[in-house]
C-alpha cells in the first residue's frame, strides 16, 4: 500500500482513497524497477511488482489493503509485505485532510512487523503529514525505544500540473527515532527528498538521502536512485 506506483509516501494512496465520497470498490496493480519507502530500497535495488483492493464508503471511511515483494539484503530470498490500513479522509474547498492506522506484516524472512499511525492536511498543491509508531513486535535491542510515539517520519509534498496531464511533485520527509535504526539498518536519523514526474499512470523519480552511510552492504541508500514504475488502477 505504500504506494500505488512503488515510489512516493504512503500518503498518495491513502489522501487519494480518504477523498472519495462516493461508495467504492477498487483493485490495483503496479511495477517499478525499484521499491523505495522514505528514500530507502526495500528490494535490494531490483524490481518489485504489487497489487491492493481499497474500498471507500459514503462520509470518508476507507479500508484496503496492499502487497509487494521485497528484500533487505543481497543474499535474501523472497520475502513479502502485506499492509492493511483504515482510515477517514475529506475535502473543504481547497482543504483536504486524512487519519488513519496502517499495519505493515511481513514474512518470516523480513521480520518487524508494526504499525503506525498518520494524518495530513493538504491545501491546494501542498500536503503536510505525519506518520507515528504505534507498537511493534519487534524486540528492543539495549538502549533502544520502541514505545509509542518513539519514532516519526514527518513530510512535506507539493504537485503542480504542468500541462496535459503531466504532473510534476517534490517531496521532503525525515525519519527519526530507535525504530528507524533498527529497521533499516541505516546510521540514525535521515532526510529523504525526491522529485518526480507523472502521467497517465508512469512515474519517473530521482530520490536521495542526506545519509553518510549506506547502511547494509549492496543496498547503496547514500546514492541517488532513478525509480520508473507503472501503475494502474480497477473498478470492481
Amino acid at each position: 500500500m505504500k504506494t500505488r506506483i512503488l515510489s512516493l509516501a504512503a500518503a498518495g494512496l491513502l489522501a487519494t482513497a480518504g477523498s472519495v465520497h462516493a461508495q467504492s470498490l477498487t483493485a490495483n496493480a503496479g511495477a517499478s524497477n525499484n521499491y523505495i519507502w522514505r528514500g530507502l530500497t526495500q528490494s535490494s535495488n531490483e524490481a518489485a511488482v504489487s497489487g491492493g483492493i481499497d474500498y471507500a464508503a459514503d462520509g470518508g471511511f476507507y479500508i484496503g489493503t496492499w502487497a509487494s515483494n521485497v528484500n533487505y539484503a543481497a543474499d535474501d530470498v523472497f520475502s513479502y509485505e502485506n499492509d492493511i490500513y483504515a482510515g477517514f479522509g475529506g475535502e473543504s474547498g481547497d482543504v483536504a485532510w486524512d487519519i488513519g492506522y496502517l499495519y505493515y506484516n511481513y514474512d518470516a524472512e523480513a521480520e518487524f512487523d508494526f504499525a503506525e499511525i498518520y494524518g495530513s492536511i493538504g491545501i491546494g498543491g501542498f500536503t503536510l503529514g505525519a506518520y507515528v509508531l504505534a507498537n511493534t513486535e519487534a524486540d528492543e535491542g539495549p538502549g533502544q525505544d520502541f514505545g509509542f510515539g518513539s519514532t516519526t517520519y514527518l513530510y512535506a509534498d507539493y504537485a503542480v500540473d504542468v500541462g496535459d496531464g503531466l504532473e510534476l511533485g517534490f517531496h521532503i520527509g525525515r525519519h527519526a527515532g530507535d525504530f528507524n535504526e533498527a529497521f533499516n539498518g541505516v546510521p540514525g536519523d535521515y532526510v529523504d527528498y525526491n522529485v518526480s514526474l507523472s502521467k497517465d499512470g508512469f512515474s519517473f523519480m530521482i530520490t536521495d538521502t542526506d545519509l553518510d552511510d549506506a547502511g547494509p552492504e549492496g543496498l547503496d541508500n547514500d546514492a541517488v536512485k532513478f525509480v520508473v514504475s507503472y501503475s494502474m488502477d480497477f473498478e470492481l
